[in-house]
């Protein structure tokens, strides 16, 4: 993250209180965006199908809320190897209310803290919110046709085994990709550790899976446009959490003589891309399909957040409406080309934040400027096109990773607990089969089919 390292200080300062509570609020914001994916997706699937959809999110905070605590927080955080983290935080041993010194002893020296004006575990619970809502992510890939017991298992596994070392390689202090003691890539705050890596994953998940019974000659529409809208806002107005939060701070500071305030650029710079990317789909819609819809300005909307993550706090505003239109733009027509494979991505995972979270990674690249942030690097636009070569790399391992291991987890749970619910659960639907409930009584569940 763009502002995430302190240095070595004469004393350990005291937790700033704005700092903290700030922090507390971007953690609260960022958990608050997976039920607003729950609704996103709820939005586009069958009637019948809306609960699980919404419980594939919700689990998530059950299920990491304690994993981070117990394993997860060590496995991505603490001092390791330049590829997963140590063992010593398990259960959060030895993380408390100190803000900084707690990394000493590891490489690289000056590092002593990964936020000096906040406690330990303010930093780690709005780590754990990144966590939570990554895996989600991947749900809207496998929907409909995945029984929920082989789901919680996989984003158990995959959130240890995928998510932990990404996160370490990209963020913690000696990571493998990072800024501090890795090649340098710039990741503010989730373009390859959030996007690439479940986006790919829900590609692999996708096919391993395989297509719904109805697919694709008999799929259904977006049985709650309203909800869709709704997960959108939600999602939008989390992700100044996720991004703005990712300064950690909300202090000033200089970059040569310019003065800087890295909470308020990536705030800036993820409301500009996020409406410049919902204008550009809709035009694209206006022009190509004769009517723009509530449905591609809400997924514009997310593209352009997905395309703005990795670069929110390293460039400026008149970038951050480049990235959110050419972003735009490029998952427009990925998800036009995925259905073309006739791939069963239900719900455009790969097309809006793998191929997102790539464009973005890239153009964070081109745009990034010292200007902004002083604890980046400039990009291709400033002189640096050495810094294009670096993205690439954590854009491949990224993929390697993501793709490769999916690809074991899924294997295994598929050969233990298997994959998929049966053909006339799908048929009837999951609400009632997984979960014994429904989302609506039988006077609004139109959808149901009839015995």
């Amino acid at each position: 993250m763009g502002n995430a390292f302190a240095q070595t200080s004469a004393a350990p300062p005291a937790a700033d209180t704005g700092d903290t509570a700030f922090m507390l609020i971007s953690s609260a914001l960022v958990l608050l965006m997976t039920p607003g994916l729950a609704f996103f997706y709820g939005g586009f699937v069958r009637s019948r199908n809306i609960l699980n959809t919404l419980m594939m999110s919700f689990v998530l905070m059950a299920i990491v809320g304690v994993t981070w605590v117990l394993w997860g927080y060590s496995l991505a955080f603490a001092p390791g190897n330049p590829i997963i983290g140590g063992l010593q935080w398990l259960g959060l041993n030895g993380v408390g209310l100190e803000t900084t010194n707690y990394l000493q002893g590891s490489e690289p020296n000056e590092v002593v803290s990964y936020a000096a004006t906040i406690p330990h575990q303010a930093y780690m619970i709005y780590q754990a919110m990144f966590a939570i809502i990554t895996p989600a992510l991947i749900s809207g890939a496998i929907a409909e046709r995945m029984s929920f017991r082989a789901y919680s298992l996989f984003v158990l596994l995959w959130s240890t085994f995928i998510y932990s070392p990404l996160a370490h390689m990209v963020w913690a202090k000696g990571g493998f990709l990072g800024l501090y003691g890795g090649l340098g890539a710039l990741d503010f705050a989730g373009g390859t550790v959030v996007h690439i890596s479940s986006g790919v994953s829900a590609l692999v998940a996708a096919i391993v899976l395989g297509p719904r019974k109805t697919h694709p000659d008999r799929l259904s529409p977006p049985h709650n446009v309203p909800f869709i809208l709704l997960g959108a806002g939600l999602l939008w107005f989390g992700w100044f959490g996720f991004n703005a939060g990712s300064a950690l701070s909300v202090s000033s500071g200089t970059s040569g003589d310019v003065t800087t305030n890295i909470a308020t650029t990536a705030f800036v710079a993820t409301n500009t891309a996020a409406a410049a990317a919902a204008l550009m789909w809709l035009i694209l819609e206006a022009t190509l399909r004769g009517k723009p819809t509530a449905v591609g300005a809400a997924t514009g909307a997310v593209a352009g957040l997905v395309g703005i993550t990795p670069a929110a706090g390293f460039v400026t505003p008149i970038a951050a409406i480049l990235i959110g239109f050419i972003t735009s733009f490029v998952c427009f027509y990925a998800v036009s080309f995925k259905h073309k494979l006739q791939i069963d991505d239900a719900l455009d995972t790969y097309p809006v934040h793998g191929v997102g979270g790539t464009v973005g990674a890239i153009l964070t690249a081109v745009f990034a400027t010292t200007q902004v942030n002083g604890g980046g690097k400039d990009g291709v636009v400033r002189g640096n096109f050495g810094e294009l070569g670096v993205e690439l790399v954590a854009i491949l391992v990224a993929y390697a990773i993501a793709a490769g291991g999916t690809f074991i987890i899924l294997k295994v749970i598929d050969a233990t607990v298997g994959l998929r619910v049966k053909e006339e659960a799908e048929i009837q639907g999951l609400d009632i089969n997984e979960h014994g409930e429904e989302g609506y009584n039988s006077e609004f569940g139109g959808d149901r089919p009839v015995n």
